[in-house]
């Protein structure tokens, strides 16, 4: 096993889904990984936090793939203990709830015939007259949907989540996450669904039993008893370079900082900090890039209730402008197994902010105040009905896609494309909205690269409909990870069904 001062075959900066899989899919290659990561836990945002013995995730991790080696590596890590759960998710909007994805004819009834007119003439008037060019969210979603549609399901809920007007939101986002989508598809589906229009959301996904941060540790534990390791509570500093190959990473841990030897460099950390952190320092322009690079951080209030149920859905869309809440998961309903005592429910509210502004700053009592009366405001909790809870506070957790990241991430791009021996993957080393499956399969195209075989891990599809109608474009690709399954059981038998995930007590 290596030690802190050895030099492994791949070090892995990030700890997350990412990192994991390229430390993982280094045996592919006969080579260790040592991971260092600056928190406590492994996963980054896909990680499980605790309180009181209640389970709760950050965010909301599903687990679905069209991929099958990855399908198949989750589940020969966990076993029984990855479980498929239906799902069942809506929005609040004007004191109703709509189903998620919108159903037009149950809306457009919710809506009121008046509102509804509104809503279909607003579509009219935009077909006849899209709004050109398409470079913006705003434009993107009135092309397809209408206007008035726009300001009803969608400006309030972006804006919220984002912090940006939708005018500075490229129609990248958009194309993204709801392609192929329209007014006009929506409805031929509902009204002949097997008229080919785009499938709904999927209605079940796998979850692990303790939540997502379950998977990441027993990928750690994989990670390990190959000889590999991982440090947790060291924070990358500096990255040492020549200019043409990275020597060393500078960590620091407990007040002291570490030199390791570096032969090949994965990172997964937010591309602004690896730049800041190359030695000698990028140039200015590749700096300026980073620094226009911009993030939105998040923060879970989670909330203890005393109700057996609270709500049936896994998660509920808050689309109301009055309230900052975004999201509110219900663990519960993710699994039973979250919860300790079933005469209580945690939920988590989800808000997103920028780093050091306001919210983020907010003392964590005065969170838990705020939670608590934005979910009787709902109508969800009585007034005084939180019992207990906690706050977890996450930076740079989704990369923003202004109009000029695109532009940013080119110039950082072609800086790095200089150094033979490092690979960016990951929703943040990538500055891309990746899903799981998709950070698992840019860590495996990038580690591909660093030991010489082909792979590009800036070239994943992200976009949502590979998710709801698959995208077989990759999964060959992936021959390589199910080959490690089928020729290396020994490693993944170190994981077994009922093993407790790590900070259990």
């Amino acid at each position: 096993m290596n030690t802190p001062h050895e030099r492994a075959p791949l070090t892995v900066i990030g700890a997350g889904p990412a990192g994991l899989t390229g430390a993982y899919y280094a045996r592919r290659f006969g080579a260790t990984a040592l991971v260092l990561d600056q928190d406590t836990r492994v996963g980054g945002l896909a990680q499980t936090g605790t309180h009181r013995g209640f389970r709760f995730d950050i965010g909301g991790h599903r687990f679905f793939t069209r991929m099958p080696g990855i399908a198949r590596l989750w589940r020969s890590m966990l076993g029984a203990d990855f479980r498929t759960t239906n799902r069942l998710s809506r929005i609040y909007y004007n004191r109703h709830f709509f189903s998620y994805p919108l159903e037009p004819l149950p809306a457009l009834r919710t809506l009121g015939y008046r509102e509804s007119a509104h809503i279909v003439s607003s579509y009219v008037a935009a077909r006849l007259s899209p709004r050109r060019p398409e470079r913006t969210f705003d434009a993107w979603v009135i092309n397809r949907f209408g206007e008035r549609l726009f300001r009803t399901f969608f400006e309030a809920y972006t804006e919220k989540v984002w912090g940006i007007p939708c005018t500075h939101i490229s129609a990248a986002w958009a194309a993204q996450r709801i392609k192929n989508m329209s007014l006009r598809s929506a409805v031929t589906k509902a009204l002949l669904p097997g008229s080919g229009g785009p499938t709904s959301l999927i209605t079940q996904f796998e979850y692990p039993r303790h939540g997502p941060g379950m998977m990441w540790e027993a990928f750690a534990r994989a990670i390990e008893a190959d000889g590999g390791r991982v440090r947790l509570g060291c924070r990358m500093a500096r990255v040492e370079h020549d200019g043409a190959r990275v020597h060393a990473v500078h960590v620091t841990a407990g007040g002291q900082t570490e030199r390791l030897p570096v032969e090949r460099l994965l990172s997964t950390v937010p591309l602004q900090h690896l730049v800041r952190a190359m030695t000698p320092a990028a140039p200015d322009h590749v700096l300026a890039a980073a620094e226009g690079l911009r993030y939105r951080a998040f923060l879970t209030v989670v909330v203890l209730v005393e109700a057996r149920s609270v709500f049936p859905d896994n998660w509920l869309y808050i689309h109301e402008p009055s309230l900052q809440v975004a999201r509110i998961q219900n663990y519960k309903n993710w699994s039973a197994d979250m919860v300790p005592d079933d005469r209580y429910t945690c939920l988590g509210l989800e808000y997103f902010c920028d780093e050091g502004d306001a919210l983020w700053s907010r003392p964590d009592a005065s969170l838990l105040q705020l939670a608590g009366e934005e979910l009787a405001a709902l109508g969800l909790v009585p007034a005084g009905g939180v019992m207990d809870g906690t706050v977890v506070r996450m930076p740079h957790a989704y990369p923003v896609y202004d109009d000029a990241y695109v532009g940013h991430l080119a110039v950082i791009r072609s800086y790095l494309d200089t150094f033979d021996n490092l690979e960016t993957a990951g929703r943040a080393g990538l500055h891309k909205y990746n899903n799981q499956d998709h950070s698992m399969l840019t860590a495996v195209l990038a580690t591909r690269r660093l030991f010489g075989l082909r792979g590009d891990p800036w070239s994943v599809n992200a976009d949502e409909e590979y998710h709801e109608e698959g995208d077989a474009q990759f999964v060959d690709l992936l021959t390589g990870l199910e080959h490690l399954e089928e020729t290396q059981p020994p490693a993944l038998d170190v994981v077994g069904a009922g093993t407790p995930s790590r900070g259990d007590v």
